[in-house]
């Protein structure tokens, strides 16, 4: 599919959101939101609350993670968990959706949320950690990331909610995480060897099924997104300090089609440097039942999906990337 060509995706700077909270400077950059949803679904966010010497700690410690060795790491593995926290091995999960043929995803991953009591629900329950010795902070420095990136995810949706002429607060509860469901999960890509030919899959073609994404990245880079008129992949460059925030399927859903969940992937081009990065996925409350919003029909149109229960759609799209790697996953 198509050639490989670096574009900006477009930059929106938020600042103002926090400094002037008037109605007019928040509809100027719900606009800008709309305007970039509507066509690319991507964009990075800049002017954020997210301190970067936090942000630059957390992949530090992301780092003496994954160099663990392979035996301390599989101790926390995902299949040892009740709710699917913990440890992912290389080629753990597989997400393309356009190669039946391809191979796993090419990254290890390390997953966490919030700790609740499981009661019994789906993906509730506590996180597995390395022991305090074997890197010092590592918890700490963990949640601390969770908690700054989740809160920018709830800033985010009450400028979507602004976007779509709803009110600010309309996805509130959604965006809040009160079933512990939302997922910051770490990526590790080995460098591609010198004696691979081409380049390597990280992770294959999909699209994301949270409602919002937030992901940060190193300076390697490797993230393509699909334009798909062209069918022609872009490079979406690193930004230092910046969050890619992206339309997932609940939220391309949600809107019937106006907003845009974009097939992207990563590639690993040639290079002696591993790639690291964290992806926040903002899956929302399992009870939530997602239909189509009322101001995004125009005269005449229907909805085109039925009703969805969060809760069904995170199970089901859960199974099927992990059991195609071949990793069972408990639900």
């Amino acid at each position: 599919m198509g050639s490989i060509v670096e574009v900006k995706i477009p930059i929106v700077d938020i600042s103002g959101y926090y400094k002037y909270n008037d109605a007019a400077t928040k509809h100027h950059i719900a606009a800008q939101v709309r305007d970039a949803y509507e066509n690319q679904g991507f964009l990075q966010v800049v002017g954020h609350l997210v301190p970067e010497g936090l942000q630059d700690r957390f992949i530090d410690m992301i780092r003496a993670f994954f160099a663990l060795p392979l035996e301390e790491k599989e101790e926390l593995s995902l299949s040892k968990s009740p709710c699917n926290r913990g440890y992912e091995h290389l080629g753990g999960q597989k997400l393309d959706e356009l190669d039946p043929n391809a191979t796993p995803d090419q990254k290890e991953g390390f997953s966490v949320r919030r700790d609740l009591p499981s009661g019994g629900r789906f993906l509730q329950g506590e996180n597995q950690w390395p022991d305090e010795a074997l890197i010092p902070g590592f918890r700490d420095a963990y949640m601390e990331y969770y908690d700054s990136v989740h809160q920018l995810s709830k800033t985010m949706f009450r400028i979507v909610s602004l976007a779509l002429g709803l009110e600010e607060t309309h996805f509130d509860y959604f965006a809040s995480d009160p079933d512990g469901i939302c997922l910051c999960r770490s990526h590790h890509y080995p460098p591609t060897k010198k004696d691979d030919t081409g380049r390597t899959r990280g992770v294959g073609a999909h699209t994301d099924f949270s409602a919002l994404t937030l992901l940060l990245q190193d300076e390697v880079g490797g993230l393509e997104v699909l334009h798909k008129p062209s069918g022609t992949w872009h490079a979406v460059p690193p930004m230092k300090g910046a969050y890619v925030v992206n339309i997932g399927d609940l939220m391309q859903r949600w809107t019937n089609d106006l907003f845009k969940s974009t097939m992207h992937r990563v590639i690993s081009p040639l290079s002696q440097k591993d790639r690291y990065s964290c992806a926040f996925f903002n899956n929302g409350a399992l009870d939530v039942i997602v239909e189509c919003i009322p101001t995004c029909l125009k005269p005449g149109e229907v909805p085109k999906y039925g009703p969805l229960r969060v809760e069904d759609h995170v199970k089901s799209r859960s199974l099927q990337s992990y059991n195609a790697a071949g990793t069972e996953i408990k639900v």
